[in-house]
């Protein structure tokens, strides 16, 4: 977004956290939260970041949760001024951009992107919900590592295969760091596992493929409800039988209290 001459994003939050899922589990990363989403999975535990709130939350001293409030839309230099001062000495792996979903402030990314990579010398991390190819052709120069979901139709409620398969095979002709995530629960469906699986190998067996128990959210409204030990291993059987990293790993961040 633009706003006269300044680039624009509008924004939840900035704050230095361990990172809880997918290939970077457990590094220490700046996240920038982005606001909006063109989803509307079931299991959803960030409906919040659906809507631009008037005011975005930055933490003042990294790990310290001491928040102050900005409007939105924010400037890039306040974003830029923000991230350097989380960026201490040797603290942090890379950083991470979230949502919500990130794709939908391309134009603001490609903008910011050069300026973050220069300002920090950080890797840049990006977390998506990997439906949106022409986007991510855009921004891949920029970015060092994808994590993108597969959205399960039985879990998720969407369905977005054709993107999905496009999204991977741009990425993986690039020179980014991939991984696929798929969120599951009690419910889902084993032929959309085994035709994730299909469409990963069908670019490169080779692609990390993470499970993601689901993880149960009080007062939400849907009845979501983990899957049972028998039915997580008999899952990552059925995928390996086409790919070489299949990994369940939960929600680390909501067990050790990184949200």
């Amino acid at each position: 977004m633009l706003c006269g001459t300044q680039a624009t994003a509008r924004l939840i939050e900035v704050f230095s956290a361990i990172q809880g899922e997918g290939l970077n589990v457990g590094t220490r990363q700046i996240f920038i939260r982005f606001a909006l989403c063109d989803l509307r999975c079931h299991f959803c535990d960030s409906f919040h970041t659906w809507a631009v709130p008037p005011q975005c939350q930055v933490e003042q001293t990294p790990g310290k949760r001491d928040f102050e409030t900005y409007p939105n839309p924010v400037p890039l230099r306040s974003l830029l001024k923000w991230v350097d001062r989380q960026n201490q000495h040797r603290l942090h792996d890379s950083i991470s951009l979230t949502g919500g979903e990130p794709l939908l402030h391309t134009p603001f990314l490609v903008e910011c992107l050069p300026e973050l990579r220069q300002l920090t010398g950080l890797p840049i991390y990006l977390e998506t919900g990997g439906h949106r190819p022409e986007e991510m052709a855009r921004l891949l120069p920029y970015l060092d590592s994808v994590g993108m979901d597969i959205k399960l139709p039985s879990v998720s409620g969407e369905n977005r295969w054709a993107a999905h398969r496009e999204f991977l095979k741009l990425c993986h002709n690039s020179s980014v760091e991939v991984f696929v995530k798929l969120i599951i629960d009690c419910h889902t469906d084993p032929t959309e596992l085994e035709q994730s699986a299909d469409l990963v190998a069908a670019v490169s067996a080779e692609i990390p493929v993470f499970l993601q128990p689901v993880t149960p959210l009080e007062g939400s409204g849907q009845p979501i409800v983990a899957p049972t030990p028998e039915q997580v291993l008999a899952w990552q059987a059925l995928m390996k039988h086409s790919l070489k990293q299949v990994r369940v790993v939960p929600q680390t961040h909501k067990i050790i209290g990184q949200l």
